[in-house]
């Protein structure tokens, strides 16, 4: 039995500006799960009510992770957003 690898990307690999582009492509992606997750919640029965609970729960303590990453290094979320829309 054989197997292909393929070599990953590497992360020193990017550049500053690819690396906080990512960043900001990430909290906007994780924003949008959290949104997605308190919509479904509204209509969620049973077990399911459970599932966004946790969702929403885990994907908030991403995003504040995230955030206070971006902070740390001197991008600012709205900026970012405002570049993040302006690049689509």
């Amino acid at each position: 039995m054989s197997s292909k690898y393929e070599k990953e990307i590497i992360i020193e690999d990017k550049t500053e500006e690819q690396k906080n582009q990512e960043l900001m492509d990430t909290i906007l992606q994780t924003k949008k799960v959290i949104n997605d997750a308190n919509l479904n919640f509204e209509y969620a029965e049973g077990k399911l009510i459970d599932y966004f609970l946790y969702t929403m729960k885990a994907e908030q303590a991403k995003l504040d992770y995230l955030i206070s990453k971006a902070k740390s290094i001197g991008i600012s979320v709205e900026m970012g957003e405002y570049l993040n829309l302006k690049n689509v």
